[in-house]
């Protein structure tokens, strides 16, 4: 016989024991048309209703079955398989960990994925998330963390062995260590903690491509969070970056990528820097555009309707390093707002002039040696799209007048 499955808007519920009796009652007459086991007493009846029981319990242990599928009702057994279909090992929280750092001058460029594993000669460690060799050879230090539960020490340069297969020649060339000692598990990650971590990942909506790039990008030292954009061109996209080791930062755009024929450099070839990253065994060019400087110089004349103001030397003094402060914050390829620029500048003074009393504020902005002027009707002052604005101590002038 064969048991329905009740699925209501919180899930499997079981068969009430009366339809799994009817149901088995009907599956037995389907077979022998003359029997009949309601009569109290007969044998028949019993055997009945005991096959009813052994039914229900059955069925109990279907819709158990069923809501151990979900993050909310898995058992150990099963949360831990959905932790594994989404990444997530449990005790990752929790277990020992290390940075270790890789080197191969021979090979910079090379990618560690996600999941390479070191080890001390006793213990493993299990790469979260992988890395790029820079320029000189040696990556930026690398999370890793104990495939096992426990605590031990580990102490500084300890992990110095490859587990991970590397081909030839960097078996031989490529070595690892730890710089500085690690951290030992304080405990175990509890099954309540791990189900909420699975609940969590299941909850993640992927954001595209140019968000992903984006923040691997931020994570490579040394880029300059205002000079990473990604733009979209007519045959894919251009990656915008300022800062960082060329090879750390192709790396970050091979890892962020799914299709790296999509990643295309600027029109001004000058302006593109090529990398090549090695996964081994295949080497692939990486192409990102590093965003030329527009060197800005703003000029500011101000008036105040106060007729008796005598601290026109404080707001010269205040107003300038705002005005500053806003030009190097505008993200690369972003336009200058001259109405952000004057609320900058007002909230700047305003301890020492109210903007109530600001009678007068022109401003006159070059780019690169030319003067340039707002777009018709607005505030907003445009610049190349893969460049960024910048102004130097001595590029902001203002005077009362």
């Amino acid at each position: 016989m064969t048991l329905p499955v009740i699925m209501t808007a919180s899930g499997p519920v079981p068969n009430s024991p009366a339809a799994l009796n009817s149901d088995l009652i009907a599956t037995v007459e389907a077979e022998d048309a003359g029997f009949t086991a309601n009569l109290p007493g007969l044998l028949l009846e019993d055997l009945t209703s005991t096959g009813t029981a052994m039914l229900a319990q059955m069925d109990q242990a279907r819709v158990d079955a069923i809501d151990s599928v979900t993050p909310y009702g898995a058992n150990a057994f099963i949360l831990a398989q959905q932790g594994v279909m989404l990444g997530i090992p449990q005790g990752q929280p929790t277990n020992t960990s290390v940075l270790v750092v890789f080197t191969d001058t021979s090979a910079p460029g090379y990618v560690l994925p996600q999941g390479f594993i070191v080890g001390d000669g006793t213990y493993q460690y299990v790469l979260q998330d992988g890395g790029v060799l820079a320029s000189n050879g040696v990556s930026a230090p690398l999370l890793a963390v104990a495939n096992q539960s426990g605590t031990w020490a580990v102490p500084e340069g300890s992990v110095t062995q490859i587990v991970t297969s590397l081909p030839t020649p960097y078996n031989e060339t490529m070595t690892v260590t730890n710089p500085q000692a690690g951290t030992p598990s304080t405990s175990t990650e509890t099954v309540p903690s791990y189900r909420s971590r699975i609940i969590v990942a299941n909850q993640v909506a992927g954001q595209g491509t140019p968000d992903y790039i984006q923040s691997l990008l931020m994570d490579v030292p040394g880029v300059i969070p205002r000079l990473v954009s990604i733009l979209q061109s007519t045959f894919g996209w251009e990656v915008l970056c300022g800062g960082g080791d060329p090879y750390q930062v192709a790396g970050a755009i091979y890892l962020g990528v799914l299709d790296l024929s999509t990643i295309v450099g600027s029109n001004t070839t000058a302006r593109n820097v090529t990398a090549t990253i090695t996964s081994s065994p295949n080497q692939y060019n990486v192409t990102y555009v590093n965003p030329p400087q527009q060197v800005v110089t703003v000029s500011v004349i101000w008036n105040t309707n106060l007729s008796n103001f005598t601290a026109g030397a404080q707001v010269n003094q205040l107003g300038a390093p705002a005005i500053q402060s806003y030009v190097n914050s505008i993200v690369v390829g972003q336009p200058m707002n001259l109405n952000a620029m004057s609320a900058a500048f007002q909230a700047a003074i305003a301890s020492v002039l109210p903007v109530a009393n600001l009678s007068a504020f022109t401003v006159t902005v070059t780019i690169n040696g030319s003067v340039v002027t707002p777009e018709a009707g607005t505030g907003i002052i445009l610049g190349d799209p893969e460049s960024y604005f910048q102004a130097s101590n001595t590029a902001v002038t203002v005077t009362q007048g």
